[in-house]
Order: C-alpha cells, then sequence, then structure tokens
C-alpha cells in the first residue's frame, strides 16, 4: 500500500525527524536587552548550526545575549546604541541615508525580523517624519517605524554561497547539521501509492485541497487564494 506522506511522518519524535532544537544555540532579540543600556561587549562568537550565520555573545551591564553579528566582528568589540558606527544597534530616525542595516525590526519592540540571514543587509532609503523607507535585498522598499531598531553594516559570512558543494554528501551534511531533511523526492517523481500526485497522470488531481482537509490530503496548494494560471 506504499508509504505514508512526508508531512504524516513528522512529529513522531525519533530518528530522522528527531527535534533539532539542540542545533539552537537561542534566540537573538534586541528585547532581552536593558533598556537603560548605552553600550555592551562582545565576549564570545559561538557557532550555530541550525543558522547560516554564528552568533555573537555581547554583555550588557552583566547580562549576556545573543546577537546576529555584523561583518567583520571580534572578541572585545564594543557595541554601542549612541554611535553611528558598523555593529552598532540604532534606532532607524537615527542612522543616515544610505547606511546598509541589517536584523531590522519590522513593528518597534519585535526583537528584528528583517535581513538576518549571512551576508543580507538593507539600505535606508529616506525619511519623513516618523516613517523611514528601507530598501531589501529584494528591491523592495518597506515603510517602516522611526523607532524600530537596526544593526548597522552587513549580517558575517556573506562568502557562505560562493563556495559550491561540488558533492551531494557535503550537501547532505550541510542540511543535516541544521535540522532539515534532505534529499526530498517530488511528488510527481513518486508513485501513485506513494503519493497523490505519483502515477503517469502527472499529477492526476488538483493542486489545490481544502484548509479542513485531513492532514494527509494536504499537498499541493493549500487553501490558496486564486487558482490557475497568473496572467501577465
Amino acid at each position: 500500500m506504499g508509504k505514508n506522506l512526508i508531512q504524516q511522518r513528522r512529529g513522531r519524535g525519533k530518528g530522522r525527524y528527531r527535534s533539532p532544537g539542540h542545533r539552537f544555540r537561542g534566540r537573538p532579540s534586541y528585547s532581552y536587552i536593558p533598556r537603560d543600556s548605552e553600550k555592551g561587549i562582545v565576549v564570545d562568537i559561538q557557532d550555530a548550526p541550525g543558522r547560516s550565520t554564528p552568533l555573537a555573545v555581547v554583555d550588557f551591564k552583566g547580562k549576556k545575549i545573543l546577537q546576529i553579528p555584523h561583518e567583520g566582528v571580534f572578541v572585545g568589540q564594543e557595541v554601542n546604541m549612541q554611535e553611528l558606527s558598523s555593529g552598532n544597534i540604532l534606532s532607524l530616525n537615527r542612522i543616515q541615508e544610505g547606511t546598509k542595516v541589517f536584523n531590522i525590526e519590522l513593528y518597534p519592540g519585535d526583537g528584528g525580523k528583517l535581513c538576518r540571514s549571512s551576508g543580507s543587509f538593507a539600505t535606508v532609503i529616506s525619511r519623513e517624519g516618523n516613517r523611514v523607507v528601507v530598501e531589501m535585498p529584494s528591491k523592495e522598499k518597506k515603510v517602516l517605524s522611526s523607532d524600530c531598531l537596526a544593526t548597522i553594516g552587513t549580517v558575517s559570512g556573506s562568502g557562505r554561497i560562493e563556495k559550491p558543494f561540488l558533492k551531494a554528501g557535503y550537501k547532505y551534511h550541510a542540511r543535516h547539521a541544521t535540522g532539515r531533511r534532505y534529499p526530498t523526492v517530488r511528488g510527481v517523481a513518486m508513485n501513485a501509492v506513494d503519493h497523490p500526485f505519483g502515477g503517469s497522470t502527472k499529477p492526476g488531481k488538483h493542486k489545490t485541497t481544502s484548509h479542513n482537509t485531513s492532514p494527509g490530503a494536504k499537498v499541493g496548494s493549500v487553501s490558496p487564494r486564486r487558482m490557475g494560471r497568473k496572467k501577465k
């Protein structure tokens, strides 16, 4: 009768689908920084297998907090929340136009949501009143509150994608370290007993499924907002 689908096998808690929580050091966020702090010291740089970047341990008044480091960070560096220089944390209303920033808050106080992967950064375009326009890596422009915090510079690990994997084994170990299943097989490449999209009909049934359907049938486009090919 075939095997269960991938989404049906998840959550068992053993073997291939064991929780990868031990690979994550913690949650880097601005919300853990004491409100009266003006500067901190980088005391350690830790490897984070579940992330594309390392993590910096910053000491703010005796409280050690994880932060996403900038390119060129070093132990003993001062993280200032008043001066405009690389690695410092400031609100967007205090950052000049044309400055590269990362780990940007989407709303004031959320701890940082945008541009957190290795080598990524956004650019401050303009300021008007209590709003700041930021250009994302995708060239999309976002209008954010001027009270949102951001770190100046570029996320460390910018050369990660420059070295090719060369072998499937290297890709397997890299994905395994982050807790992601690899390799993955397309549903249309399976037999009909193994997947709803399998068989010679490709996929053989509609890709759209209801949001209220059973977990075993949730493949393809789950409760999509629109159907069919998008007209140009």
